[in-house]
């Protein structure tokens, strides 16, 4: 945790990783730079690889050893740029999902009418895992740098891309950040509002796994079900769903590897038990159900199931 913190602070982020990778899945889009609406990914999606990558060389180290090496690069970490390293440590399979996830969000807002920019190099990290993890000191020194940096550019509304950049924003920075009072939405809540026209409906059925912060923290349960829907998917309902949502193992599986991937195989059980694709609307819960499931099984992000109601079926 000490990493973190020391990385939230030199580098505006938990994961050290360059410009030019986070922004790259917005190459092509042409979105306007800043602007009053701007969509804030958070790094979410964008961290994807790189926590895989973690997950998998810590699972292969025993934990005393896992110790040994974060105090290392606790050591060396406010003397070298690392962001080149970490970049190379990413799964190009998961690289390459996470950013066309991201452009599907851009795709369907598009198709629904709403038009927002985008603060490419200039957006950073919101602070989710800093909060959850208690690093209050670090976290809320970086929300106040955030909530300058957004006032800068004249920001007035956020639609977010994941529940937990939605609740750090819309909950959170308010409590820390005096006179944070930007209209914070989801892209899940902005479609939901608009509506979707399905030019090839799905007509299966897909099993929603709730997002903890989406259900229980934000009370944004109706709106990804009314959009699936809209999509032609039926809903199936695993019996811990809406508010009573079983955790996915995350958000600390690059900590916890073991203890994350019990918990997620837990949940992919009673998932599982309801049918063979399964959807979720947060990147952390993307990850992890993946990485458990049984090689019949599907996993999806609910962009990617919404794109392809449009008429552009790729996962």
């Amino acid at each position: 945790m000490a990493l973190l913190a020391q990385n939230l602070g030199l580098r505006g982020s938990v994961l050290p990783l360059p410009g030019g990778y986070l922004t790259s899945w917005a190459k092509g889009l042409l979105l306007p730079r800043g602007g009053e609406v701007v969509l804030y990914t958070g790094h979410m999606y964008q961290m994807l690889p790189v926590i895989k990558a973690m997950e998998d060389r810590a699972k292969a180290l025993p934990p005393e050893k896992r110790d040994q090496l974060a105090a290392i690069l606790r050591l060396v970490n406010p003397l070298v740029n690392v962001s080149g390293f970490s970049r190379f440590l990413a799964s190009p399979d998961w690289k390459e999902r996470s950013n066309r996830i991201l452009r599907n969000i851009v795709e369907l807002l598009r198709r629904a009418g709403v038009e927002c920019g985008y603060l490419y190099e200039a957006e950073k990290y919101a602070g989710a895992l800093a909060y959850d993890l208690g690093l209050d000191g670090p976290f809320e020194r970086h929300a106040r740098r955030v909530a300058r940096r957004l006032r800068r550019y004249g920001v007035k509304e956020l639609i977010t891309v994941d529940p937990h950049t939605t609740q750090i924003f819309r909950e959170v920075y308010p409590q820390v950040v005096p006179g944070f009072d930007l209209r914070v939405r989801s892209y899940v809540e902005v479609l939901a509002e608009r509506g979707l026209e399905a030019a090839l409906p799905w007509e299966e059925e897909f099993v929603f796994h709730d997002s903890c912060v989406y259900a229980r923290y934000l009370g944004l349960i109706e709106e990804p079900r009314r959009l699936l829907t809209q999509a032609g998917a039926q809903v199936a309902e695993p019996d811990f769903s809406r508010e009573v949502t079983h955790c996915c193992g995350g958000p600390v599986e690059s900590l916890f590897p073991e203890k994350a991937e019990e918990v997620a195989r837990r949940r992919m059980e009673q998932l599982a038990g309801l049918g063979r694709r399964v959807v979720c609307a947060c990147p952390i819960c993307l990850l992890n159900l993946s990485e458990v499931r049984d090689p019949r099984q599907e996993v999806f992000d609910l962009s990617e199931v919404l794109v392809a109601a449009l008429g552009q079926k790729e996962k």
